[in-house]
């Protein structure tokens, strides 16, 4: 048995005990002068009858009808066996009534008048059909919101596990994409001079010990994000040089805030890649971070014109706007657009 199973037995003998105990105490004292005994012994046998027979009536609901594939014959079930659990549960109270004034403690009138009650068939069939229907009617109603209630965690547990698969094949893309370009560099620089091929590797190496460490979070500080992006421009300039410039402005409150490791610095990469290095006299790219009301906004500008490669997958930029979407849902936005001869890309992620 399962924890599920468990709390909904401890939740089911608690109902039970709880419904037909209080129905029983509110039939009893809804009547005056009763004695102690009978108002004790009615609510011991009401409370035990009712309980016994719709125990009886749900074990038999559990074990041979089927709620996910519900039909005429499950129907017909639960009709034979609500009649039969009224008639166990009026002969129940017959054999109590019959035991109790034959065999009980003297009894006032007006105990006998409540007694005789169960003598009458017609209106004990009625009585017995009733409560057996309506405790039927609460075990069905509770037992599909119960059900309810499990498939709805079902599914946002799936969704969180959909999510969280597809956060780690993006953050599975974000490595070969980055070491493929900055091999092409290393490899561009290898006959020409060894020393700075050997600098580029150590800052490879860096960069590539920092993204697997980060790899398994979905937040980091963005001054941590920001040291990546100096090593990354080191590195490119040892290519660029003075063809690519970087400039900065960075508020000092958008520091300790976590974003998504390695947005930055593909954006940056996009910029360095896509725009400077294909610039004869190069360019300057420009980051910029802010925090205005309850969000966090990322800029970075480079000098050129938005052109998109045929050839290209653009597996950075779709990278960034899928994490963002499935961590932040609409309230993290991407765009990337042209603009005064410069190409802007701009995200934005709320705050916690």
């Amino acid at each position: 048995m399962n924890i599920t199973d468990t709390k909904q037995n401890r939740l089911f003998w608690s109902l039970q005990l709880l419904g037909w105990g209080g129905l029983n105490v509110f039939s009893v004292l809804l009547i005056r002068d009763l004695s102690r005994e009978f108002i004790l012994y009615s609510v011991i046998a009401g409370t035990s009858i009712g309980i016994i027979t719709t125990s009886l009536l749900r074990w038999y609901l559990k074990r041979y009808l089927s709620f996910d594939n519900f039909g005429l014959k499950d129907v017909a079930k639960i009709l034979v066996s609500v009649i039969v659990v009224s008639i166990l549960f009026g002969g129940l109270n017959f054999a109590f009534g019959y035991l109790y004034g034959r065999y009980g403690p003297e009894i006032s009138e007006l105990e006998l008048k409540m007694l005789k009650v169960f003598d009458k068939i017609g209106l004990l069939a009625f009585s017995s059909l009733f409560n057996i229907v309506l405790w039927l009617g609460c075990y069905l109603v509770i037992k599909l919101l119960l059900r309810f209630n499990a498939n709805r965690i079902e599914r946002l547990e799936l969704n969180a596990n959909l999510k969280q698969a597809q956060l780690n094949t993006l953050k599975g893309q974000i490595n070969p994409h980055f070491m493929f370009n900055s091999l092409n560099n290393i490899r561009g620089l290898m006959l020409e001079d060894v020393e700075k091929s050997r600098e580029m590797l150590t800052k490879l190496s860096e960069m590539l010990r920092y993204s697997l460490t980060k790899n398994s979070v979905d937040g980091i500080a963005l001054e941590e994000e920001l040291e990546m992006v100096d090593n990354y421009i080191s590195l490119s300039k040892i290519q660029l040089e003075d063809r690519l410039q970087f400039k900065k402005e960075i508020a000092q409150d958008t520091l300790s805030i976590h974003i998504p490791p390695m947005i930055v610095q593909l954006l940056v990469e996009n910029a360095a890649k896509h725009g400077i290095s294909n610039l004869k006299k190069g360019g300057v790219i420009e980051l910029s971070t802010r925090k205005n009301g309850e969000a966090l906004y990322v800029q970075v500008k480079n000098t050129g014109k938005l052109r998109i490669a045929k050839d290209s997958t653009q597996l950075g930029l779709k990278n960034i706007n899928q994490r963002l979407k499935l961590l932040y849902g609409d309230k993290a936005s991407f765009s990337l657009h042209e603009e005064d001869h410069e190409v802007v890309a701009k995200v934005k992620i709320p705050l916690p």
